[in-house]
């Protein structure tokens, strides 16, 4: 890279071939991760509960 004003210009060339999501597929996208993110929530806090009750039916046997 021996001119940076030509790979300037070649970076500007590359960012006007991106193709750019539209606003619906950016508020789609968003959704999802959203909903994906409450889902493994919910699913993390339901396997804790889990591994909550049978740690603590092990601790009460155990005394």
């Amino acid at each position: 890279m021996k001119n940076p004003l030509k790979f300037i210009q070649e970076v500007k060339q590359e960012a006007f071939r991106v193709t750019w999501p539209t606003g619906k597929e950016t508020l789609q996208g968003t959704l999802m991760v959203v909903a994906m993110a409450i889902v493994a929530s919910i699913f993390f806090l339901l396997l804790d509960q889990f591994f909550k009750f049978f740690l603590e039916l092990v601790l009460k046997v155990s005394l």
